[in-house]
């Protein structure tokens, strides 16, 4: 069902799953002109890329039924974790992922329409017989320069050696630029705090390109929490690493701005469930956990602001009749 057919009949309901099995009704044409959308995975993304879509922000709804919309066949594990879905200046949906715990590629496909999807890619940007991993890759569009940022977390055999603690590995945030996702620069250090770290996000705000990632240390103490860094340009130099301003045993942020505020959301993957935490100037911190509502099992996604009709158009698919 097309969305003028919807707005044309005013009598006309979408409706969707709620995550606690009940029924909710979408009246067509109420939809707002910006809503948000979530990419996530659940288990460990062996079945691809699942949607969630919110009003607010902090009341998340499972799209199609919590199925998934794309499988994984790329890679060296075939897995699909940490979706980041971006939506880029060209009205195209792009998106990256983790193809595997272990590896030296990571996973690239685009959509019109979120339904459709084209051939995907396993880009490899590890050194052979050096990198050990490349982990939640995260896409930016660098309107300064017209090219994407594209940057991950990996291991590189015998870089950083002084700050080796015999946790989970030894990371750094490394990245790639493209124009046309054919063709990539070669991979370079692109933040580095001076100690082992994963899952770096970025955002544009004040002026200033502002740095959100997981502190990975295990020793003197585990750290397991977030902190922000901030630069002048998109590749930065970065400084001012902050303290932390999460709860321990979180990591997979994802960061969106909604009005004069940015929400930072967060897997709570040590227990404690999803959170978030808004921000106006990203140095005071209100927690929002709380007031948060994800599908069950939602793991390492990105939120992202998209056009209503982008939302109704997959509600719609949602509950179009079988043939």
């Amino acid at each position: 069902m097309k969305t003028h057919l919807l707005r044309a009949i005013p009598s006309l309901t979408v409706a969707w799953m709620l995550p606690n099995g009940g029924m909710a009704a979408e009246p067509a044409g109420t939809l707002p002109a910006t809503a948000y959308l979530f990419s996530y995975f659940i288990n460990n993304g062996e079945d691809g890329l699942h949607l969630a879509w919110s009003r607010d922000g902090l009341n998340w709804k499972a799209l199609n039924g919590d199925k998934s919309y794309i499988q994984p066949v790329v890679g060296e594990a075939k897995l699909m974790r940490d979706p980041c879905l971006v939506l880029c200046p060209d009205g195209i949906f792009r998106m990256v992922w983790t193809t595997s715990w272990g590896g030296r590629t990571i996973g690239y496909a685009s959509s019109k329409d979120l339904i459709t999807w084209s051939e995907q890619q396993a880009i490899p940007v590890g050194e052979a017989d050096k990198t050990s991993n490349c982990w939640a890759p995260e896409m930016f569009y660098d309107a300064a320069t017209k090219q994407y940022l594209i940057f991950w977390s990996s291991t590189i055999d015998g870089r950083f050696p002084e700050t080796l603690d015999g946790g989970d590995g030894n990371h750094r945030t490394y990245y790639t630029t493209t124009q046309d996702f054919k063709t990539f620069a070669p991979t370079k250090l692109f933040f580095d705090p001076g100690f082992n770290c994963i899952d770096t996000t970025m955002i544009q705000a004040g002026g200033k390109y502002h740095l959100i990632f997981k502190d990975e240390r295990s020793k003197p103490v585990s750290r397991k929490d977030l902190r922000t860094a901030v630069g002048d340009s998109a590749t930065g130099p970065w400084k001012e690493v902050s303290e932390a301003f999460s709860r321990k045993g979180v990591e997979g942020p994802s960061v969106l701005k909604m009005g004069d505020e940015y929400v930072v959301y967060f897997d709570g993957f040590a227990g404690g469930g999803y959170g978030a935490m808004k921000t106006k100037d990203f140095i005071k911190w209100e927690e929002q956990s709380t007031k948060l509502v994800v599908p069950p099992g939602t793991k390492h996604g990105a939120a992202l602001s998209v056009p209503g009709k982008v939302i109704e158009n997959l509600l719609a698919r949602d509950h179009k009749p079988a043939p």
